[in-house]
Protein backbone atom coordinates (compact mmCIF):
# COMPACT_ATOMS: atom_id res chain seq x y z
CA UNK A 1 0.00 0.00 0.00
CA UNK A 2 1.24 3.51 -0.84
CA UNK A 3 1.10 6.08 1.70
CA UNK A 4 0.69 9.54 1.06
CA UNK A 5 3.00 12.47 2.33
CA UNK A 6 0.66 13.08 5.68
CA UNK A 7 0.76 9.53 6.13
CA UNK A 8 4.63 9.27 6.25
CA UNK A 9 5.06 12.32 8.48
CA UNK A 10 2.44 11.18 10.88
CA UNK A 11 4.01 7.87 10.87
CA UNK A 12 7.07 9.57 12.59
CA UNK A 13 8.88 9.22 9.28
CA UNK A 14 10.84 12.50 7.63
CA UNK A 15 11.17 13.03 3.96
CA UNK A 16 13.81 14.99 2.46
CA UNK A 17 12.21 18.67 3.09
CA UNK A 18 11.81 18.23 6.76
CA UNK A 19 14.98 16.49 7.48
CA UNK A 20 16.41 20.04 5.82
CA UNK A 21 14.36 22.12 7.92
CA UNK A 22 15.45 20.10 10.81
CA UNK A 23 18.84 20.32 10.37
CA UNK A 24 18.54 24.06 9.73
CA UNK A 25 16.92 25.00 12.95
CA UNK A 26 19.95 22.95 14.58
CA UNK A 27 22.31 25.03 13.14
CA UNK A 28 20.24 28.10 14.18
CA UNK A 29 19.72 26.98 17.50
CA UNK A 30 23.48 26.19 18.27
CA UNK A 31 23.80 29.69 16.36
CA UNK A 32 21.97 31.27 19.04
CA UNK A 33 23.82 29.29 21.73
CA UNK A 34 27.33 29.93 20.95
CA UNK A 35 26.16 33.79 20.51
CA UNK A 36 24.97 33.74 24.08
CA UNK A 37 27.52 32.09 25.74
CA UNK A 38 30.02 34.70 24.21
CA UNK A 39 28.00 37.38 25.09
CA UNK A 40 27.99 36.58 28.48
CA UNK A 41 31.65 35.73 28.78
CA UNK A 42 32.11 40.12 27.22
CA UNK A 43 29.77 40.58 29.66
CA UNK A 44 31.87 38.67 32.34
CA UNK A 45 35.10 40.83 30.88
CA UNK A 46 33.62 43.76 30.83
CA UNK A 47 32.57 43.67 34.16
CA UNK A 48 36.06 42.41 35.27
CA UNK A 49 37.36 45.96 33.21
CA UNK A 50 35.06 48.06 34.82
CA UNK A 51 35.68 47.22 37.83
CA UNK A 52 39.36 47.60 37.14
CA UNK A 53 39.20 51.15 35.70
CA UNK A 54 36.97 52.26 37.96
CA UNK A 55 39.23 51.66 40.81
CA UNK A 56 41.17 54.63 42.34
CA UNK A 57 44.09 52.67 44.56
CA UNK A 58 44.90 49.01 45.87
CA UNK A 59 42.60 50.08 48.61
CA UNK A 60 39.78 49.72 46.33
CA UNK A 61 40.99 45.21 46.33
CA UNK A 62 40.06 42.55 48.72
CA UNK A 63 41.98 39.09 48.33
CA UNK A 64 41.69 36.32 51.29
CA UNK A 65 44.31 35.36 53.77
CA UNK A 66 46.53 32.21 54.35
CA UNK A 67 43.60 31.37 56.08
CA UNK A 68 40.51 31.86 53.73
CA UNK A 69 39.33 34.76 55.64
CA UNK A 70 38.45 38.38 53.54
CA UNK A 71 41.23 40.97 53.88
CA UNK A 72 40.35 44.07 52.04
CA UNK A 73 43.44 45.99 51.82
CA UNK A 74 41.84 49.42 53.09
CA UNK A 75 43.17 47.53 56.35
CA UNK A 76 46.72 48.77 55.46
CA UNK A 77 45.25 52.33 54.21
CA UNK A 78 47.80 54.88 56.03
CA UNK A 79 51.12 52.69 56.09
CA UNK A 80 53.17 51.35 52.94
CA UNK A 81 52.97 47.94 51.46
CA UNK A 82 55.09 45.80 49.86
CA UNK A 83 53.49 43.56 47.82
CA UNK A 84 55.33 40.22 46.29
CA UNK A 85 54.20 37.53 44.82
CA UNK A 86 55.72 34.74 46.39
CA UNK A 87 56.55 31.17 45.48
CA UNK A 88 58.31 28.06 47.83
CA UNK A 89 60.06 26.45 45.25
CA UNK A 90 61.37 28.96 43.62
CA UNK A 91 65.44 30.35 42.99
CA UNK A 92 64.19 33.45 44.73
CA UNK A 93 62.23 31.91 47.33
CA UNK A 94 65.59 32.91 49.87
CA UNK A 95 64.38 36.11 49.42
CA UNK A 96 61.69 35.41 52.23
CA UNK A 97 64.47 36.09 54.98
CA UNK A 98 65.76 39.36 53.38
CA UNK A 99 62.01 40.35 53.47
CA UNK A 100 61.21 39.44 56.95
CA UNK A 101 64.28 41.04 57.82
CA UNK A 102 62.83 44.52 55.91
CA UNK A 103 59.32 44.04 57.70
CA UNK A 104 60.65 43.55 61.19
CA UNK A 105 62.66 46.71 60.82
CA UNK A 106 60.16 49.08 59.70
CA UNK A 107 57.18 47.21 61.08
CA UNK A 108 56.74 49.83 63.68
CA UNK A 109 57.34 52.73 61.67
CA UNK A 110 53.53 52.11 59.77
CA UNK A 111 54.94 49.32 57.00
CA UNK A 112 54.18 46.03 55.70
CA UNK A 113 55.05 43.43 54.00
CA UNK A 114 52.36 41.65 51.61
CA UNK A 115 52.91 37.95 50.10
CA UNK A 116 50.53 36.81 47.42
CA UNK A 117 51.51 33.34 46.93
CA UNK A 118 50.86 32.04 42.92
CA UNK A 119 51.62 29.28 40.85
CA UNK A 120 51.87 30.99 37.11
CA UNK A 121 55.37 30.09 37.13
CA UNK A 122 57.30 26.72 35.97
CA UNK A 123 54.26 26.02 38.60
CA UNK A 124 56.88 27.25 41.74
CA UNK A 125 53.97 27.37 44.13
CA UNK A 126 52.08 23.76 43.60
CA UNK A 127 51.58 23.56 47.60
CA UNK A 128 47.76 24.44 48.97
CA UNK A 129 47.19 27.58 51.48
CA UNK A 130 47.80 25.30 54.46
CA UNK A 131 50.98 23.76 53.28
CA UNK A 132 52.48 27.16 52.11
CA UNK A 133 51.56 28.78 55.23
CA UNK A 134 53.40 25.53 57.07
CA UNK A 135 56.42 26.40 54.89
CA UNK A 136 56.85 29.95 55.48
CA UNK A 137 56.43 29.52 59.29
CA UNK A 138 58.81 26.57 59.43
CA UNK A 139 61.22 27.62 56.75
CA UNK A 140 61.75 31.22 57.44
CA UNK A 141 59.89 32.25 60.55
CA UNK A 142 58.01 34.86 58.45
CA UNK A 143 55.46 37.18 60.30
CA UNK A 144 54.49 39.45 57.72
CA UNK A 145 50.64 39.02 56.30
CA UNK A 146 50.61 35.85 53.58
CA UNK A 147 47.95 35.36 51.39
CA UNK A 148 45.71 32.89 49.97
CA UNK A 149 47.13 30.92 46.49
CA UNK A 150 45.94 33.23 43.09
CA UNK A 151 46.68 33.99 40.02
CA UNK A 152 48.83 36.99 38.60
CA UNK A 153 49.24 36.35 35.08
CA UNK A 154 47.42 35.09 32.28
CA UNK A 155 43.26 34.31 31.85
CA UNK A 156 42.30 34.00 35.23
CA UNK A 157 44.70 37.16 36.54
CA UNK A 158 42.68 38.26 39.82
CA UNK A 159 41.74 41.85 39.43
CA UNK A 160 44.21 43.16 42.06
CA UNK A 161 47.35 42.50 39.15
CA UNK A 162 44.79 43.20 36.42
CA UNK A 163 45.17 46.52 38.28
CA UNK A 164 49.00 46.68 39.22
CA UNK A 165 50.04 45.67 35.58
CA UNK A 166 47.96 47.69 33.60
CA UNK A 167 49.62 49.84 31.28
CA UNK A 168 46.67 52.29 30.82
CA UNK A 169 46.25 53.28 34.73
CA UNK A 170 49.66 52.84 35.77
CA UNK A 171 52.13 53.84 33.03
CA UNK A 172 55.21 53.86 34.80
CA UNK A 173 54.60 50.97 36.73
CA UNK A 174 52.61 48.55 34.55
CA UNK A 175 53.63 45.73 32.53
CA UNK A 176 53.12 41.50 33.03
CA UNK A 177 54.50 40.01 36.16
CA UNK A 178 57.70 38.35 34.57
CA UNK A 179 58.72 36.21 37.65
CA UNK A 180 58.02 35.15 41.16
CA UNK A 181 59.12 37.45 43.78
CA UNK A 182 58.54 40.91 41.54
CA UNK A 183 57.48 43.95 44.41
CA UNK A 184 55.43 46.61 44.40
CA UNK A 185 56.06 49.49 46.43
CA UNK A 186 52.44 51.15 47.95
CA UNK A 187 52.43 55.04 49.68
CA UNK A 188 50.38 55.53 52.36
CA UNK A 189 47.51 56.60 49.89
CA UNK A 190 47.46 53.58 48.16
CA UNK A 191 49.07 54.57 45.19
CA UNK A 192 51.59 52.74 43.35
CA UNK A 193 55.27 54.36 43.84
CA UNK A 194 57.96 51.97 42.56
CA UNK A 195 58.00 48.84 40.73
CA UNK A 196 60.99 45.99 41.31
CA UNK A 197 62.14 42.80 39.81
CA UNK A 198 63.03 39.84 40.99
CA UNK A 199 66.12 40.19 41.05
CA UNK A 200 66.21 43.60 43.18
CA UNK A 201 66.55 41.83 46.67
CA UNK A 202 64.85 43.48 49.97
CA UNK A 203 68.72 44.13 51.05
CA UNK A 204 68.93 46.01 47.51
CA UNK A 205 69.74 49.96 48.37
CA UNK A 206 67.19 50.71 45.79
CA UNK A 207 64.56 48.73 47.25
CA UNK A 208 65.59 50.24 50.99
CA UNK A 209 66.02 53.81 50.08
CA UNK A 210 62.59 53.85 48.36
CA UNK A 211 60.76 52.41 51.58
CA UNK A 212 62.93 54.94 53.51
CA UNK A 213 61.78 57.91 51.28
CA UNK A 214 57.52 56.57 51.47
CA UNK A 215 57.98 56.23 55.22
CA UNK A 216 59.26 59.70 55.74
CA UNK A 217 55.92 60.73 54.04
Amino acid sequence: MLLRPSQVRGAGIRGPRESFLSRVRYTELAKEETMLKTASTLLTLACLAAATLGAASVYDYTLNSIDGKPTSLSEFKGKVVLLVNVASRCGYTPQYTGLEALYEKNKDRGFVIVGVPANNFMSQEPGTNEEIKTFCKSKYDVKFPIMSKLSVKGSDKTPLYQYLTSTEQNPKTGGEIKWNFTKFLIGRDGQILARFEPAVTPEDPTLTSAVNAALEK
